[in-house]
């Protein structure tokens, strides 16, 4: 576990001397790509040092034809890097404007169009769905998020935010629905080390939203929890 740990940290090390290369080169170039490419890299390295076995169920919904949101259960912090790796195309988040204050990697995260948020109030929350839906017309932009809005603190899932639903009701890209099973017990809230395990993604077939508008959000809300529910075992 010592070895493991010194060794990632090791890791990151570099990738954050690769990233403080990287981003005036993004900022001059607007090579935005290879900043995501670096992710996914950091998180392919990750997973293998710290021996996640994963299965993956449904991999073909993965990489809808068009740009889409994805919406999963949130257990833990291994979630977000996971499905960033194993979801094929690139992906943007919605994150926590704190996050951007992290030196270096908001920067990054900035330059590559992720969207903060500031929780505070319901009118900076809509302005960041806002932007965020103009980024999946405009640019064809997909967006990953979790709609629990928190890591659970039981395994359990907890209820809804409506803010993502609102971000595809806006934009019309359609709902991947993504159930994570494992990563709770792998590294539950309060822990920041995670346990070898396995892990089991299941990706469903996308929710369209042809047909559905505002008023339609709290159906869309319940269809797409019962999906994820569906793939718990």
């Amino acid at each position: 576990m010592i070895l493991r740990t010194v060794g990632l940290l090791l890791f990151y090390l570099l990738a954050l001397l690769a990233l403080v290369v990287l981003i005036p080169m993004t900022a001059v170039f607007g090579a935005r790509e290879a900043l995501l490419a670096l992710g996914k890299g950091a998180m392919r390295v990750s997973r293998r040092v710290l021996g996640l076995r994963v299965e993956v169920r449904g991999a073909g919904h993965a990489d809808p034809s068009g740009p889409a949101v994805f919406m999963a259960n949130h257990e833990s912090f291994l979630d977000g890097p996971l499905l960033f790796l194993l979801i094929p195309r690139p992906l943007r988040i919605i994150v926590k404007k704190s996050v951007f204050g992290v030196p270096v990697l908001g920067q990054g995260m900035r330059l590559v169009g992720f969207v903060p948020v500031d929780r505070k109030g319901i009118r900076k929350g809509r302005a960041a769905i806002e932007r965020a839906a103009g980024a999946v017309r405009e640019k064809g932009h997909s967006f990953l998020l979790f709609p629990e809005g928190t890591r659970s603190r039981t395994g359990a899932l907890q209820d809804f935010r409506r803010g993502g639903f609102f971000l595809a009701l806006e934009s019309g890209a359609p709902i991947v629905p993504i159930s994570i099973q494992g990563t709770f017990a792998l590294m539950p809230k309060g822990r920041f080390v995670p346990r070898q395990g396995k892990i089991r993604v299941t990706f469903h077939p996308p929710v369209p939203m042809a047909g559905l508008g505002p008023d339609g959000v709290g159906l869309l809300i319940d269809r797409v929890r019962r999906v994820i529910l569906s793939g718990f075992e």
